[in-house]
């Protein structure tokens, strides 16, 4: 599997889980090392993921587990090679459905040392691997949200979700010498309210999952929060008469949450959707009132308008043709630029630092 780092460091440590899983999954061997090209890890880059010094371990249902450190040089916007070798079946009951990333699979056998292997597949998800930490504590900023987080619409291998834009900004504006690390939690389909039970990869909703994948990431000094157009999108007529004001109580949570540990939150508009297939005119009033409440509460820390720029000068409620991904909701690569440079730099670095 092939992860891209935000930042530099000497040290990392890489999170697997089976938390989604409801039989315990062996692993006969991780490495990680330096991608080369393609399938191909650099040679003498691959060192061994060891646990509680084991390099073979079994993780039981419901549980993620976290590597020894990994000492070894790591520049900012490295392409890691995670390699896991699967003694016995695994059931990809726990996986990031949407990397954008091209992923290998090796013929039968136990290439987690090798520095090239026969593929036998590829596909374009991570299973099992839910964080890499690079010098664990380093000051990051972590992004939180749906499929728009994700990077659905953006060019695959080419690291344009808008996350991966505000990271080289960050890179940009601060050098080497102050670093700022950008996580990126987005899950595609996911809500902010509830889970749904005709999507199992769409993940728990923010409000379940932010303990677990905002405040207890290593290092966290500030998250960004987009989600709620799923919660809109998919609610029944019945539902949508209270979405307005659920969704306020979810982010007034999600603020209070934050702030007890002491965590700058940012929040976001949600974006533009006609045109978009679950697009309607009741939905629409719905995602008006939100972003309506979201712009003269002044309850985040700071609030980024994306509405206001991803949206058609000449037909406000539609994304403007430009950034569109060709389903009327998802931003191209240009639309996750614009969402990058939107956010307020020099206020967040003040948050972080």
């Amino acid at each position: 599997m092939i992860v891209r780092t935000s930042i530099g460091g000497n040290r990392i440590r890489v999170r697997l889980t089976n938390e989604m899983g409801n039989a315990p999954l062996t692993i006969g061997a991780a490495q990680v090392g330096l991608r080369a090209s393609a399938q191909a890890v650099v040679a003498g880059s691959n060192h061994p993921l060891t646990f509680g010094g084991r390099t073979s371990v079994t993780i039981q249902p419901g549980s993620p587990l976290l590597s020894d450190p990994v000492y070894f040089q790591v520049a900012p916007f490295a392409d890691l090679a995670i390699s896991l070798y699967f003694p016995g079946t695994a059931l990809g009951t726990t996986i990031h459905r949407d990397s954008w990333q091209t992923n290998y699979v090796s013929t039968p056998g136990n290439f987690a040392a090798s520095s090239t292997f026969t593929v036998s597949r590829s596909f374009a998800s991570w299973p099992f691997l839910s964080e890499v930490d690079v010098d664990g504590g380093a000051p990051c900023v972590v992004a939180i949200g749906d499929s728009i987080t994700d990077g659905q619409g953006s060019t695959a291998n080419q690291n344009r979700r808008w996350p991966d834009y505000l990271a080289r900004r960050l890179q940009s504006e601060l050098g080497t010498a102050g670093r700022i690390g950008v996580v990126n939690r987005g899950i595609a389909g996911n809500r902010l309210l509830l889970d749904d039970p005709n999507a199992l990869l769409a993940g728990r909703d923010v409000l379940e999952r932010f303990d677990r994948d905002v405040l207890a990431t290593p290092g966290i000094r500030a998250v960004i929060v987009a989600i709620g157009i799923n919660d809109i999108v998919y609610a029944s007529g019945t539902a949508l008469g209270e979405m307005r004001d659920d969704l306020v109580a979810g982010y007034r949570q999600l603020i209070a949450r934050a702030h007890a540990r002491g965590i700058a939150i940012l929040g976001a508009t949600l974006p533009p959707m006609a045109g978009f297939v679950y697009y309607t005119a009741a939905r629409e009033a719905v995602r008006q009132q939100v972003n309506s409440w979201l712009r003269s509460a002044n309850e985040f820390d700071a609030l980024i308008d994306w509405d206001t720029v991803l949206r058609d000068p000449s037909s406000p409620a539609r994304i403007r043709p430009d950034y569109n991904s060709r389903d009327w909701l998802h931003p191209n690569d240009a639309g996750y630029g614009a969402l990058a440079n939107a956010v307020p730099l020099g206020e967040l670095i003040s948050m972080v630092a």
